[in-house]
């Protein structure tokens, strides 16, 4: 079934479970997570991000995200991530979305207040959630970049969600996007972490939060990636996290990693196979694992 982000945010702020946003951009992707939730009877949040609009279309992310909620009895949110553009903003809001994040985190304070006030206010009208962003995690990832960090400062935080009346707030505290978070091991700042919930009393979002699984990394090496030394944040980490407010965890290079090794797995293990089905098929297979192994750190298995 389809509910917003704050029906699914707001107990796990309570009971100190996150709930796991998963990217999408594709059937395959999707399938894997929401038999993963319907599997642990998780809640779940399923997001696209534009960069994910622009290569599937709007339509069709949503009809997929629909068709899931209808076939399944867990809650499942259909969430905008990182918006920047207004229009697509403006339409997933008429569509049928959920959930939308207003991305601001970008701009000067003052801005970022004033823009994520008109995306409430729009919001509102149709009953949809939405996330703020103050601050700015680092790496790059899709349509989102940023060189470094600009941790995010409590007493502002408070101040911006006063102001806007957002639903949830996503946090910098030392997470990157994408496969190469750290220059060595996690840095992520918990002091700030636990001074921000101190001031805010709303769940808190990490952007940024792939474990980067040794196990995916070695499966698509196995098989011929040449992916360096990737860096996630540790599972031990997370759950340190969750305790101080840590509601929604995005969850996007565990699964390109995952997709990855089960493509190059079957390629190179039966070239004569050239079915899709079976290709894909166990690309959707390794990404199933891997939401399973999230939905059990965030500790939101059976919360449906």
């Amino acid at each position: 079934m389809l509910v917003t982000l704050k029906q699914v945010l707001t107990p796990a702020y309570k009971e100190q479970y996150a709930v796991g946003a998963f990217n999408i951009n594709n059937l395959e992707i999707a399938q894997a997570i929401v038999k993963a939730a319907a599997k642990l009877k998780s809640p779940v949040i399923l997001q696209t991000s534009e960069g994910a609009i622009d290569y599937a279309g709007m339509n069709y992310l949503k009809c997929i995200v629909a068709q899931a909620a209808k076939e399944n009895k867990i809650p499942i949110v259909l969430h905008l991530d990182h918006g920047k553009d207004l229009n697509v903003i403006r339409q997933a809001i008429k569509n049928g979305y959920t959930s939308v994040m207003i991305d601001g985190s970008h701009l000067p304070f003052e801005e970022n207040v004033a823009v994520t006030k008109k995306v409430v206010s729009w919001a509102r009208l149709k009953k949809v959630s939405v996330e703020g962003e103050l601050g700015t995690i680092g790496g790059k990832e899709d349509k989102v970049s940023a060189k470094k960090i600009q941790y995010t400062e409590p007493d502002k935080a408070r101040e911006f969600v006063e102001r806007t009346g957002i639903d949830a707030l996503a946090v910098a505290i030392g997470t990157s996007h994408g496969a190469y978070k750290f220059s060595g091991s996690s840095k992520l700042d918990i002091k700030r972490l636990k001074q921000i919930k101190e001031k805010v009393n709303i769940p808190l979002v990490l952007h940024g939060a792939s474990c980067v699984p040794d196990w995916v990394v070695r499966a698509a090496s196995q098989y011929g990636a040449r992916l360096g030394k990737p860096e996630g944040v540790p599972d031990d980490q997370i759950k340190e996290a969750i305790k101080y407010g840590i509601a929604k965890i995005n969850t996007d290079t565990d699964l390109r990693l995952a997709f990855d090794a089960g493509v190059r797995e079957v390629i190179e293990t039966a070239p004569e196979d050239f079915d899709p089905r079976h290709i894909l098929g166990r690309a959707r297979e390794l990404m199933q694992e891997v939401v399973e192994h999230r939905i059990k750190i965030f500790r939101s298995g059976g919360k449906a």
